[in-house]
């Protein structure tokens, strides 16, 4: 059977090119230490055969598999598909494989990051939105394995994300310019993740402090994250008491829940309770909501992108950071505060 008629390897393109394996892989990746005339022979040949070299090929050379772990705590939600899909999109155009990986609880993540990246000999580990243990970091460490955030945090290995904090007093401090002093925080959190001060809480106690605003502990609702989460705790809110006449919650989704519940108690947005949400969920602009835009997309690219980097470079600085910027989007969900009847 003719080279052409079945699947071609390097080792053929080299046998057809006249030259050795290592150097028909340092050709056709453009690397050095290979003569004019040779480069141009080997891309001839593989021209003529439409071979198209694979990551595990063009990996050799530097002694690299071309494939890369995509970590996720949650892919069927909107935030992680979404950054999903941009991190695969990149790193797939730059020829390199990806393995994604849903970790959806503890166990999980331990078990993966115990075997899997010396198993499947991954070159680098993109961990969405949740932080990685110092000893899981420093596992990937010693066996060569790089490690990316994307979302979520700030961490001491290379990251993109937003500043949680900063996106958070968006939206209080946009509430309390309102006129809003009774106003509620519905704080989600993931009960499969180890607690981590967020900085969506900090961001509203600080912002209460430095507008002389008392705390109170009524006001504070802990749920998990999700719509039906919020509708719940929307409901607590609503037993208490004081009735709030803002309410700041750490999601869209969760906003969004809250928000079937404020109309199915009869009260008004935003005449009776106003409330605003981070994200900008697609369907934000459906609800009329108001909340703080996040580039979801653009931060999987900023974290692709620094995959890229680090596979090109191998010791990048360990503080290397990208932070996205955060912005307000006005809708119709929140207006100044009602007058006391």
């Amino acid at each position: 059977m003719a080279a052409s008629q079945r699947n071609l390897t390097i080792a053929d393109i080299a046998r057809l090119a006249g030259v050795g394996v290592g150097t028909a892989s340092r050709a056709l990746n453009n690397a050095p230490g290979v003569a004019a005339a040779t480069r141009k022979r080997v891309l001839a040949v593989a021209d003529q055969h439409a071979y198209v070299i694979s990551p595990d090929a063009s990996g050799l050379a530097a002694g690299r598999t071309g494939r890369i772990g995509l970590v996720v705590p949650h892919i069927d939600r909107w935030f992680f598909g979404t950054m999903v899909g941009a991190i695969v999109s990149v790193l797939r155009a730059a020829g390199l494989d990806v393995l994604l990986y849903d970790v959806g609880d503890l166990d999980d993540r331990r078990e993966f990051f115990e075997h899997l990246p010396a198993r499947k000999k991954v070159d680098a580990v993109v961990v969405v939105a949740f932080p990685v243990e110092e000893a899981e970091r420093q596992r990937l460490t010693l066996l060569g394995v790089h490690i990316v955030a994307a979302g979520g945090q700030h961490a001491v290995y290379p990251h993109a994300c937003i500043d949680d904090y900063l996106a958070g007093r968006q939206a209080v401090d946009h509430l309390i310019s309102l006129g809003h002093r009774a106003i509620a925080m519905i704080e989600a959190v993931d009960p499969e993740q180890p607690v981590r001060p967020s900085g969506r809480t900090a961001a509203y106690h600080r912002a209460l402090a430095d507008a002389g605003i008392a705390p109170d502990p009524h006001l504070v609702v802990t749920t998990n994250w999700g719509g039906v989460n919020g509708a719940e705790a929307m409901a607590r809110l609503l037993s208490q008491s004081r009735r709030p006449t803002a309410v700041y919650a750490h999601s869209d989704e969760v906003a969004a829940g809250a928000m079937r519940t404020i109309r199915r108690t009869g009260l008004r947005i935003p005449e009776d309770i106003s409330i605003v949400g981070i994200d900008d969920h697609p369907m934000a602009e459906l609800l009329d909501l108001t909340t703080v835009h996040q580039p979801v997309d653009e931060q999987g690219r900023a974290a692709a992108g620094l995959v890229l980097d680090l596979l090109r470079n191998d010791t990048p600085p360990v503080d290397q950071a990208i932070t996205l910027p955060t912005h307000l989007v006005v809708r119709r969900s929140t207006t100044s505060v009602p007058p006391i009847p």
